[in-house]
């Protein structure tokens, strides 16, 4: 087994890993969330931190592995990226992009903006105005006044 002295940057073993529940904004920092809670993004997917990188130029990879302080082992959770930060010499690859933490950050602002995540947000903005609304209580009362109504 090769250490990681001999292994060169550009070797996969090397780039880092970024699973979505590192800027998942419902986790907790114990269950995994790496960034602000103010910069991070609602149940990131692997497909979304693919559409980000496609656009960074950084060389990475998909790969359908589980991380390990998810409960659930759904498939939807499922995914993560391999990135590569640097190049053989030890210079970043992108100078924008020169830790991990750039790139977390880099896919918290941009997730949000995805044309796949723009219905997302539309549909939980229309869900929550409902749940404030309070429209949905009493329907139970209303059937019971037409069963005491349709008795008499």
């Amino acid at each position: 087994m090769a250490t990681i002295d001999t292994k060169k940057h550009t070797d996969v073993e090397r780039w880092v890993c970024i699973y979505p529940a590192y800027i998942n904004r419902k986790k907790t920092l114990a269950e995994g969330r790496r960034i602000p809670k103010a910069k991070a993004v609602d149940n990131p997917t692997y497909k979304d931190i693919d559409d980000v990188l496609s656009t960074t130029g950084l060389k990475y990879h998909i790969e359908n592995k589980l991380y390990p302080r998810e409960i659930s082992k759904e498939h939807f959770v499922r995914g993560r990226a391999r990135v590569q930060l640097k190049n053989d010499d030890g210079s970043p690859v992108n100078p924008d992009f020169p830790t991990r933490e750039a790139v977390m950050l880099h896919l918290g602002a941009l997730i949000p903006k995805l044309k796949s995540r723009q219905g997302k947000q539309a549909n939980s903005e229309q869900n929550q105005q409902r749940d404030l609304s309070g429209g949905g209580g009493g329907g139970k009362k209303q059937g019971l006044v037409y069963l005491m109504a349709a008795k008499l």
